[in-house]
């Protein structure tokens, strides 16, 4: 995860969240996010990978200066220019 530092990533986490920021840092307790759309999936009717798409199609809407998630619940976390329709 060290080469996405910097970069505008999703992290999926086990809840029905979506994280869209720049990885701040990475240790082994929590991933750090900066400018981040934390976005709650149950507020919406769009799939999170719709949801995904539109960010990086439209920009990320961010309503968070920094944000840490624990490991644990990550599942993954992808560039968000990696991801593809």
């Amino acid at each position: 995860m060290e080469d996405l530092v910097n970069q505008i990533v999703v992290v999926d986490v086990e809840a029905l969240f979506v994280y869209i920021g720049t990885l701040s840092a990475v240790n082994d307790k929590s991933v750090t996010l900066h400018d981040v759309d934390v976005h709650d999936l149950r507020d919406s009717k769009t799939t999170r990978e719709r949801y995904v798409l539109d960010s990086r199609s439209h920009g990320v809407r961010t309503n968070r200066k920094r944000v840490f998630i624990q490991r644990q619940q990550v599942v993954s976390i992808s560039a968000l220019d990696d991801v593809i329709e």
